[in-house]
This record gives structure tokens, sequence and C-alpha cells, in this order.
């Protein structure tokens, strides 16, 4: 058995998902914007009182807003998902991260000296991405060029650790570790 586990199968749907929308079931109610997203049922956004009642022993999560950007709080996302190398910023005394790249002027990263290697975005930390979507990419990317060799159209991977299974950003090093870990978050 493979005991590893590259990409989470909720994940794609999670930075996808529109969020901060008025819920269609709940919208008279005061709490009502789909701000949670649960990671079993990988569905649509929901508000809170949905998850009262139909996510209430699932794994959820809650989305937050910072300057118009959909983030994440670190506590709450490494417990499922290894967000080694994205950077990560204090807002309101919470250490959190972008879901999603975010626009940036078009001087772009001239003399940054950490840029993310997906969008090129300046970053403020040595670390590689700028946001848990560009970290995906990235690992999407490198999948799409090993399969490719494997169909003989692409070139060995030997060292090199941009393509490289073993530099894949959101390798889980046990499969085991990772259940292990979603099964137990309330």
């Amino acid at each position: 058995m493979d005991r590893t586990m590259l990409v989470p199968p909720w994940l794609e749907q999670l930075l996808t998902t529109s969020f901060f929308r008025v819920c269609r079931t709940h919208g008279d109610a005061a709490r009502s914007e789909s701000n949670m997203f649960c990671l079993d049922c990988s569905g649509d956004a929901f508000c809170f009182y949905c998850r009262s009642s139909r996510h209430k022993d699932h794994q959820v999560i809650q989305i937050r807003r910072s300057s118009y950007h959909d983030v994440v709080r670190v506590s709450e996302v490494q417990k499922v998902l290894d967000i080694t190398g994205v950077q990560t910023y204090v807002i309101n005394s919470a250490r959190v991260m972008f879901l999603n790249e975010r626009p940036q002027p078009k001087a772009g990263s001239k003399g940054a000296s950490h840029i993310c290697e997906t969008c090129g975005r300046s970053l403020l930390d040595p670390v590689r991405f700028c946001s848990l979507g560009c970290k995906l990419k990235f690992s999407l990317a490198i999948r799409l060029n090993k399969s490719e060799k494997n169909q003989g159209t692409g070139t060995n991977c030997g060292n090199n650790k941009w393509e490289c299974e073993n530099h894949d950003p959101f390798r889980l090093v046990m499969e085991c570790n990772f259940i292990n870990k979603s099964k137990h978050l309330s």
C-alpha cells in the first residue's frame, strides 16, 4: 500500500468555493454569511446555522477575510494539511494564510529577496508560496510533468527538485497520520 497521500480530496474544492455569500437557507438570520467549509462533505460554503444542523460532527474550517481576500487560520488548516512553505501573516492576533493567489502591482517583485515560485509575488519570509492555491498549482504541475515522463514524453527527474516526487509540496509523509489528524478534529 502506498503510505503517502499527495493532495487531500477536498483541497481543490476549497480553493474554488465562493465564500461570504448570504446562505440560501438562513438568509434572514443574523449570522447567515457562508464562511464555513466541510472537509468531510467537500461541498459548497455554508453558514453558522448550517454547521449546527448539517455538519455537527464533521471537520469544518472557517474562512475569514483580509483585504477582500479569503484566508484561513493556520491553527485550523495545519491539523489536516502540510502547509510547509506557504507564507503566513498575523492579522487580528491570529496567524493566517491566503487561500488563493492575489493580484499584485505591475511593478512585480523587482528587488524582492523572496518570491512565490508559482506567481512571482513578493514574500516577506524565505518560503516558497504566497498561498495554498499557488502551492497546489505547483504540485499539480509536478504531477503533470511526472505523468508525461511516464508516457515517454518528459525527461528523467534525476535530482531536479522541481520535478521530483520527493519534492512534491503537498506530499504528506504518512497517510495514516493524515487520516488520524483528520478524524480527531472537532
